[in-house]
């Protein structure tokens, strides 16, 4: 064996041979918390980040008393609203309340009120511009429709891109932070007066009488949102929700939520080891 091939083999192992295997870290099933009679089972049809969603069937097999996030415009949804209440479960319905997405019935209407150029990082979507436009009429016959659905809450999806100043100087939208919040404001009292709840997304700020709260965390990237917010939500008894992405440690990151927060906490984790949702607090 020669000297270079020494070198390279040693600079190979440097990098390589203690690397360890994420997926064997995850702690044993027998230490995961259990999580306390506040914290529910979360299923989500709406969110698909890496793998699959929490697809019709199985949710219907399956989740019992939890609550259950659809998106339920999509064709032959709301037929199974009913059935998926019929198990003990709450249904929340997604909505964009700050964007306009191409693929929606409602798109042209909305047209006048968006953005001209799409949003890079999700090209079918396009910021609203302003709020003080027909686009609050257009949201409000979504949630007329939700209700008569039978929904239980309506979840509010890009609720907070009126504080987002980079996207603001890049996309140009004119709606300031005032006038967002009294805009996601307006559509929550109107969700309220129709007797379901509303599901704040990834903030809680000026958002007091929002119902629950659900943040997207991702296996580089957790508890990236208010801490003090969240916990003010659990103090309050209020569904705080945890949408983990892209983890091949699930059962651990849960833990050091649960450190962090308390057992109220509901988690749902994108496992990559099995590349779909696996369901907490069951």
């Amino acid at each position: 064996m020669n000297k270079p091939f020494v070198f390279v083999l040693i600079i190979f192992c440097l990098f390589s041979c203690n690397e360890t295997d994420d997926s064997n870290n995850d702690i044993d099933d027998s230490e995961i918390p259990s999580g306390s009679e506040n914290a529910k089972a979360i299923y989500n049809q709406a969110y698909q980040e890496n793998f699959e969603e929490d697809n019709i069937e199985d949710i219907l097999a399956t989740a019992q008393n939890a609550y259950v996030l659809i998106d339920p415009f999509q064709e032959g949804f709301p037929a199974s609203i009913a059935a998926i209440k019929a198990n003990g479960n709450d249904v929340g319905a997604y909505i964009s309340i700050g964007t306009g997405e191409t693929y929606r019935d409602d798109f042209d209407a909305m047209s006048p009120y968006l953005v001209s150029d799409s949003w890079g990082e999700w090209p079918d979507e396009y910021f609203v511009n302003s709020t003080t436009t027909g686009v609050l009429d257009i949201m409000k016959a979504r949630i007329d429709q939700i209700a008569l659905w039978g929904c239980d809450w309506v979840e509010f999806d890009n609720m907070d891109w009126c504080y987002d100043d980079n996207l603001r100087a890049t996309y140009g939208f004119q709606v300031t932070e005032t006038e967002g919040v009294a805009y996601y404001q307006e559509l929550c009292t109107y969700v309220q007066s129709k007797g379901m709840k509303c599901m704040a997304k990834n903030t809680v700020d000026n958002a007091s009488n929002f119902d629950g709260v659900l943040y997207e965390s991702y296996n580089d990237e957790k508890n990236w949102w208010d801490q003090s917010g969240a916990q003010s939500f659990l103090d309050a008894g209020k569904l705080v929700i945890i949408n983990h992405y892209n983890e091949t440690s699930c059962s651990q990151v849960y833990s050091d939520y649960i450190s962090i927060y308390n057992d109220d906490l509901s988690f749902i984790c994108e496992d990559a080891n099995l590349q779909k949702y696996r369901h907490y607090n069951e």
